[in-house]
């Protein structure tokens, strides 16, 4: 019990650390829709690398705490649960984003492409963790080869082939982001088949940041609404 606390803990700080990096890209982000620094500066050089990676990180989280909670059997009851926690966050985000920017609201975002990829994932749970590193590479370069117009119907943006899609404050596509997923499993499969993973005691620092890591889901939803609050406030206390 007292192994798989820690690597519980160990997982947290790592989901905290991509929360860290979400609000950091988001204040940014915020900081150009308000007009403090130019448009474009969250969507090109430095910054959309940070925003592809701060989401492939916890794409691949995800796929990482999939193999840790369920490679010695699926517990169907947790699975479900969970599942329906990340759906109804999904449907959250996209009915929120769809009231405040109808035009470029969030129909396939971080959490509706870890929800997908989590029932998937299911079914590569006894792949070898090299052939789940194989078939990431494959998911990942498809999109970059080859695409199809019937993938440009709009029930199917969210596989990630077609050639036209809406325009999307956050969109996260089936292929390549299940490629992230598969990622974060081979690396869980990779450190189960070496044994049990490292022990370690918590400091106090490190439960304060597991904390974070804990519950990344409410902060990830609450967060831009926080900084959007806080960015009008400060533009009606200076006006």
């Amino acid at each position: 019990m007292r192994q798989q606390q820690e690597r519980i803990l160990w997982l947290d700080m790592a989901r905290a650390l991509a929360v860290v990096g979400m609000v950091v890209y988001h204040f940014t982000f915020d900081l150009a829709m308000f007009g403090y620094i130019p448009a474009p500066t969250p969507v090109t050089g430095f910054w959309a690398i940070f925003a592809r990676a701060v989401a492939g990180s916890f794409i691949a989280l995800a796929g990482f705490g999939l193999v840790l909670a369920h490679w010695r059997g699926i517990g169907w009851r947790r699975f479900w649960r969970r599942l329906g926690i990340v759906a109804a966050g999904a449907a959250l985000v996209s009915l929120a984003t769809w009231f405040v920017m109808p035009g470029q609201f969030v129909f396939f975002g971080i959490l509706h492409s870890i929800a997908l990829s989590s029932v998937i994932g299911l079914a590569f749970l006894r792949l070898h963790w090299v052939g789940m590193l194989g078939l990431a590479a494959a998911v990942i370069a498809l999109p970059q080869v080859w695409r199809d117009v019937i993938f440009d119907a709009p029930p199917l943006w969210f596989v990630g082939l077609s050639a036209h899609v809406r325009p999307s404050i956050d969109f996260e596509p089936f292929f390549p982001w299940f490629g992230a997923f598969l990622i974060g499993m081979a690396v869980a499969k990779l450190m189960l088949s070496a044994g049990p993973m490292a022990r370690s005691t918590p400091t106090p620092a490190m439960e304060r940041v597991s904390f974070i890591g804990r519950h990344s889901l409410v902060i990830y939803l609450i967060h831009q609404p926080v900084l959007i609050g806080l960015f009008i406030s400060w533009n009606w206390l200076n006006g």
